[in-house]
């Protein structure tokens, strides 16, 4: 089984990003994923200038093994499939 590694990118101030936030802890803290071993790291865009770059007008985002999963807003069905795909 495959461990995935989840990637939120965020910036201070965004209620988007504490939205995002809770729906992905929400997900991970069912009993299908609780398990899974999926990793998680939250990373800070204005830390880093290239990701600044490139995603100052399009958080929060989620990249799922460095890929964008979604931009602005987690759907909780949709982050489900995506990572029941990832665990396999």
């Amino acid at each position: 089984m495959a461990e995935p590694r989840i990637t939120l990118l965020t910036k201070p101030g965004c209620h988007l990003c504490d939205d995002a936030r809770s729906a992905l802890h929400e997900v991970l803290a069912e009993a299908e994923f609780a398990g899974a071993g999926v990793a998680v790291d939250e990373k800070n865009i204005l830390d880093d200038a290239e990701l600044t770059a490139e995603y100052a007008e399009e958080i929060p985002v989620v990249l799922i093994d460095g890929r964008v999963h979604t931009v602005w807003r987690v759907e909780p069905d949709r982050l489900r499939t995506a990572l029941r795909a990832a665990v396999r």
